[in-house]
């Protein structure tokens, strides 16, 4: 096997979800549906909320409303882009 890729999985998370939880868990778990066969296909899946989500409880926000999300969800994502070899997007309307 050759050297396993870093796949961001990458789609909607808020957008469209007129900032309702539930929407947002369950655009949250479509992104994770993607995560096993890319890791079966032996690469290392990714998802920006996997890292973002824990780094805003951390700071002490009451999550992704929060005024500080701002300050770190859509880092997270750029940050994330430099290290991953690829993106793989999910279909849906994203503003991210």
């Amino acid at each position: 096997m050759t050297k396993p890729l870093m796949i961001l999985i990458a789609g909607p998370y808020r957008s469209g979800t007129g900032d309702d939880p539930e929407r947002m868990a369950a655009n949250l778990a479509a992104l994770e549906t993607a995560a096993w066969p890319l890791f079966r296909a032996g690469h290392l899946p990714m998802i920006g909320e996997w890292v973002a989500l824990p780094v805003l409880s951390s700071a002490g926000a009451a999550g992704p409303l929060d005024p500080l999300a701002e300050q770190v969800m859509y880092p997270t994502a750029e940050r994330l882009l430099q290290h991953c070899d690829g993106v793989l997007r999910l279909p849906g309307e994203s503003t991210g």
